[in-house]
């Protein structure tokens, strides 16, 4: 079969697209539109999801914590009470994480089942088509009165974010080589760290709308991304139609199989699966230290309006975040790629973050917490998440789909659950502090770093061996 590395456009001049693209990355003559669609696409998709993040926050740690205590007047076992009690929004927020993880152990058979049964354009309709339906669901259960429907809402944006970012770039992965990837894929993330701090400005201009019409607006940008998604489709359909047997095969379904024995006979991919799942516990413990403090803030700051302090509050905070995941994407990412590779863009995110839970662990006060895990964030959404693109470059068509979306889904979640096991425990059980979360969190930076150093020497070899 003829590799699409040698299907590059040659012998055209490049247009205007290509050379203001150029401005950013290596884009060559042929190749702009393709890579505009999905800039484009995967600014719709963060867009969506902004404004879904910025909401859920207030559901899951005011209206969550308030269904509890009403919940709390019912006729249940008091030894269910006295653990409920104890309970405040943070927990909420780490109990749904980990409601998350058990909600993938059936979401991601079903999500293989389906890729092996129907062509990749029906993939795509379907699993968009999917969450737009739970959107609109959850919006005539908001109607209804529905309670606790801000913790199932937040349990419910974890598989969403997950799945259809994995679903994006295992399409991604398949319409590049890794030669074309490794050049477009800094392009293309552009994409992503643009539609983050628009939908958190959306978001925060709408944020005395009621949350669940709010999130509609998700649901009319999901289905102009399923459009643009189609369009990419089929130019690259177009595109192969000189190489029929590439063509075939990669509009076919996929072969059968499951997600995690796929993960689990290739040593290259279980490494990447366990830095995942570090990397996502190390994040996640931030991000529940950092819920933490936003409480404690917002029961001074605005004890009667608390939810719409916090809505601010994370509003301002995610901007930022993207604004600087944003700059480093559009300067520096591909850069970064061209002269140091894979390497580079993987390692940047452990170091900043051994350095951000020092500062935890040191005790810093509110406005060092924000910016340090600003900082986290900003460089995991920009050059981590290009790396976490690349990694799977060099994998075949069933592991950048069912193993990827496994790894993205369940042990990005598996991850949050351990993260909320040890931040529920440490909490409720042990007393412990944020500077003693952070101390365990500096530990899970160096397994993280080792499981780093690991991924890399695999992917090195596996690329040897297929030059070969």
């Amino acid at each position: 079969m003829q590799d699409l590395s040698s299907n590059e456009p040659t012998g055209k001049k490049p247009g205007i697209g290509n050379r203001i693209l150029r401005i950013f990355s290596d884009v060559r003559p042929g190749e702009s539109i393709t890579v505009l669609i999905l800039l484009f696409d995967i600014f719709l998709l963060l867009l969506g999801y902004y404004i879904i993040k910025v909401v859920r926050e207030p559901l899951v740690l005011v209206s969550a914590e308030k269904d509890l205590q009403i919940f709390l007047t019912t006729d249940i076992p008091q030894w269910l009470i006295n653990i409920l009690k104890v309970q405040s929004g943070p927990q909420l927020k780490a109990a749904a994480a980990a409601c998350q993880a058990i909600l993938l152990i059936g979401f991601i058979p079903l999500y293989c089942w389906f890729a092996s049964k129907v062509k990749r354009l029906y993939l795509l309709i379907g699993v968009t088509g999917f969450f737009i339906s739970n959107i609109v669901i959850f919006y005539i259960l908001s109607l209804a009165g529905v309670p606790f429907l801000g913790f199932i809402f937040y349990v419910w944006v974890g598989l969403f974010n997950v799945s259809m970012i994995a679903q994006f770039w295992s399409f991604a992965n398949d319409i590049y080589s890794k030669k074309e990837g490794n050049r477009l894929f800094p392009i293309i993330a552009i994409g992503a760290t643009a539609g983050a701090p628009i939908g958190t400005r959306v978001a925060d201009q709408l944020k005395e709308w009621p949350a669940f019409q709010t999130i509609l607006l998700t649901a009319f940008i999901l289905l102009i991304y399923l459009g643009l998604s189609l369009v990419a489709h089929f130019r690259e359909t177009h595109r192969n139609q000189k190489i029929p047997e590439v063509s075939v095969s990669k509009e076919a379904a996929l072969k059968k199989g499951n997600g995690f024995a796929l993960i689990f006979r290739n040593p290259y991919i279980i490494l990447i699966a366990f830095l995942i799942l570090v990397l996502n516990l190390v994040n996640t413990s931030g991000e529940f230290m950092l819920s933490d403090v936003v409480v404690g803030m917002a029961k001074v700051a605005s004890p009667d309006s608390m939810g719409a302090w916090i809505q601010g509050f994370y509003a301002d905070f995610n901007f930022w975040v993207s604004i600087i995941a944003f700059l480093l994407q559009a300067l520096l990412v591909s850069r970064i790629v061209k002269y140091t590779g894979l390497k580079g863009v993987v390692l940047i995110l452990p170091i900043v973050a051994f350095g951000v839970y020092g500062l935890f662990a040191l005790g810093a006060g509110f406005a060092i917490i924000r910016w340090s895990k600003t900082a986290e964030n900003s460089t995991d959404y920009s050059i981590m998440n290009t790396g976490k693109a690349m990694l799977w470059l060099p994998t075949t068509r069933e592991e950048k789909y069912k193993a990827k979306q496994t790894v993205d889904t369940f042990f990005v979640r598996f991850g949050d659950l351990a993260a909320a096991i040890i931040f529920i425990v440490a909490t409720t059980v042990l007393s412990f502090g944020i500077r003693e979360i952070a101390g365990i969190n500096l530990i899970m930076v160096v397994v993280w770093l080792f499981l780093t150093f690991s991924v890399l020497k695999k992917h090195d070899k596996l690329v040897n061996q297929k030059a070969k």
